[in-house]
């Protein structure tokens, strides 16, 4: 039966192609403009090769960076990204990020947003309070730095005149670990500076403990 059904259908193919004058002139337009609607219908629902979406400025890493580097114009530059991608706390301009210091490792192309910078972006974010504040202390020993990451939790220590272990702060955050810049300035000074963030009133005692006396960290 289809066979039959197939044959008809190429029949009656054959005979309208045979066909002259206006029945056949007439079927041809109605095919053409068929095939117009269609191809009209295609180019309505595909993008335009032209459109582009909305973008907007984002500073992002113009190689890799340490955590706890000073960032400088040089260290980033501005990409236009599409408006539905940007980071909600994302910066626009490399001057925004200028003398900030990041408080993470950063890797080429990666975006800087305002928590990725030591502030108070970051700080709450770190510590989960709103009355969470930063206080920088170089810790007596060195090479304790060394072992600590952004994120880290921490008990701030010290001991007093006689010897006696004082606990200054417990469960901080570190924020970051400052780099070594080879500053000779800073190196005249002992100690490797880490920032931790805390409540405010302790980060007050921890501050004032440390402009006197040596402090540093336990791991939690």
């Amino acid at each position: 039966m289809p066979d039959r059904l197939d044959a008809g259908l190429r029949d009656r193919l054959r005979q309208f192609l045979g066909n002259r004058g206006w029945p056949r002139a007439l079927a041809l337009r109605r095919l053409l403009a068929a095939a117009l609607v269609m191809l009209a219908a295609l180019l309505a629902v595909r993008p335009a090769a032209g459109a582009r979406e909305p973008t907007e400025p984002l500073v992002v890493a113009a190689h890799d960076l340490p955590p706890g580097a000073a960032l400088s114009v040089a260290d980033v530059r501005v990409v236009p990204v599409p408006v539905a991608l940007r980071p909600a706390a994302g910066l626009g301009s490399a001057e925004e990020v200028a003398g900030r210091v990041l408080a993470g490792p950063a890797t080429e192309g990666e975006p800087i947003t305002r928590v990725r910078l030591v502030g108070a972006d970051n700080t709450r974010l770190v510590t989960g309070a709103a009355d969470g504040v930063a206080v920088p202390v170089r810790l007596a020993d060195a090479a304790v730095a060394d072992l600590l990451t952004p994120g880290a939790r921490v008990d701030v220590v010290t001991a007093d005149p006689h010897g006696t272990p004082m606990l200054l702060a417990a469960d901080a955050a570190v924020v970051t670990v400052r780099a070594d810049t080879g500053d000779r300035a800073a190196a005249a000074r002992p100690g490797r500076l880490v920032v931790v963030a805390m409540p405010r009133d302790l980060a007050t005692r921890v501050a004032a403990v440390s402009l006197g006396q040596p402090v540093t960290v336990t791991l939690r």
